[in-house]
């Protein structure tokens, strides 16, 4: 057994205010585009309930206000519930990131308490998204939608388009129909299975990662975001989350993002959109860091850094 050794958290000034509980590698789903390979053959990996709840408590200790449950599909790791819960308890706001396909009673009564909100993907009109997802999905996640929005739950939907001149509008207008008021348009990002088999490169992040923000794997893999996981900057069960997340490793990796980046400049995520994660595709994010993507995608001419 790994011991993690006893240290106490500093808040460094690079401290994230949001770090993603990528808790799984298990979906229902078999998204082409899935930035980190999630499916039904996938697994929740090493971290268990306890070591999920452990680090929950170095996010409150390390001072970072909110988390966003992700994966993979988020619902089907069994012990998500009461790692939300006890989120709550600690006094962080929480983000749930799910496809939506199938929330029973339990999830949407977890969904409607204080604090918590609701994000999904959506790839347009029925054929096309069920031939995004491979499956027959589109007709639960948008009657999850509208069921969100009827019981006034905070939700955003990220449009995901893989054509460059798709706007999303279509995708929009219907969202806008059916109430949902947060809707951004973003494009496949280069990772994962999105990435057609070319190695990660740090071009296709938005030059941001690590800026207020860090992600922790279902293996304990921290990294400046859930889209780059490959610059592993430590893991949960070796050293405490504040140890890491203050630490030369992550410093030396938003180095790498950034050299070389205009992240001054303002090119937006997508269409419309700003960065922030999703699950299994592209990211948008809370309205204070808006502005904040400098996507390179698509295409790339770096080395890959793996």
């Amino acid at each position: 057994m790994t011991v993690v050794a006893e240290a106490p958290i500093t808040k460094g000034t690079g401290t994230p205010s949001l770090v993603w509980l990528d808790l799984t590698r298990k979906c229902q789903l078999a998204c082409g585009h899935c930035h980190n390979e999630s499916g039904p053959d996938g697994t929740h990996g090493s971290m268990t309930a306890a070591d999920w709840t452990r680090v929950l408590d170095e996010v409150i200790s390390a001072d970072v206000p909110r988390v966003q449950f992700t994966g993979g599909e988020v619902t089907m790791h069994p012990d998500a519930p009461t790692l939300i819960a006890h989120a709550l308890k600690l006094g962080l706001a929480v983000e749930v990131y799910s496809n939506m396909v199938h929330l029973n009673e339990s999830w949407w009564s977890l969904l409607r308490r204080e604090r918590v909100s609701l994000a999904t993907s959506y790839y347009g009109q029925e054929v096309a998204h069920n031939a995004v997802t491979g499956r027959n999905s589109h007709a639960r996640t948008r009657e999850n939608i509208v069921k969100a929005v009827s019981q006034n739950i905070p939700i955003r939907v990220s449009v995901i388009v893989s054509d460059p001149s798709d706007t999303g509008e279509e995708a929009k207008r219907e969202l806008a129909a059916l109430g949902v008021r947060n809707v951004r348009v973003d494009h496949v990002r280069p990772f994962g299975r999105g990435a057609n088999g070319q190695e990660p490169c740090t071009d296709g992040l938005c030059g941001r990662c690590g800026d207020g923000r860090a992600s922790i794997g279902p293996n304990g893999s921290v990294s400046p975001c859930v889209f780059s996981t490959w610059l592993n900057v430590g893991n949960v069960h070796d050293a405490p989350l504040g140890a890491i997340l203050s630490g030369p490793e992550i410093a030396q990796a938003n180095a790498t993002i950034r050299a070389g980046r205009n992240v001054g400049g303002s090119r937006s995520c997508g269409p419309d959109s700003s960065c922030g994660p999703d699950n299994g595709d592209v990211r948008s994010c809370t309205p204070d860091t808006d502005d904040e993507c400098s996507p390179g995608t698509p295409g790339s001419e770096c080395t890959p850094r793996n």
